[in-house]
């Protein structure tokens, strides 16, 4: 078995994909909550396209035929330091913190 690796943020191999085919999922949505690809810091910016490619190889579908998963917020990441923060703080985001990105004009989706 090889280790192909197809999402480096949550380290999902190309074997876990052909697995979750085996097991009936052939849906990005389906193996994305199969597998975890998808939802480490990048949110599958980084691994959707080649998910996506093979999933359609494996399923013998057209690569058009595969529908994007469910992203679900935040769209951007969130730093660590503004989840941590202590609750009696006066204020909700440091003054260095970046601002949060204008809204998508899709509306997210």
């Amino acid at each position: 078995m090889s280790k192909v690796i197809v999402c480096r943020c949550e380290d999902v191999t190309l074997h876990d994909l052909e697995h979750a085919v085996a097991a009936g999922y052939a849906d990005l949505e389906e193996v994305k909550r199969y597998t975890g690809f998808g939802t480490g810091p990048c949110q599958g910016k980084e691994c959707l396209a080649v998910v996506g490619r093979e999933l359609a190889r494996l399923t013998g579908r057209a690569p058009a035929a595969i529908a994007p998963f469910t992203s679900r917020p935040p769209l951007a990441p969130t730093p660590l330091r503004l989840l941590a923060r202590d609750p009696s703080a006066h204020r909700f985001a440091d003054e260095d913190a970046d601002p949060p990105p204008p809204p998508r004009p899709d509306g997210g989706r």
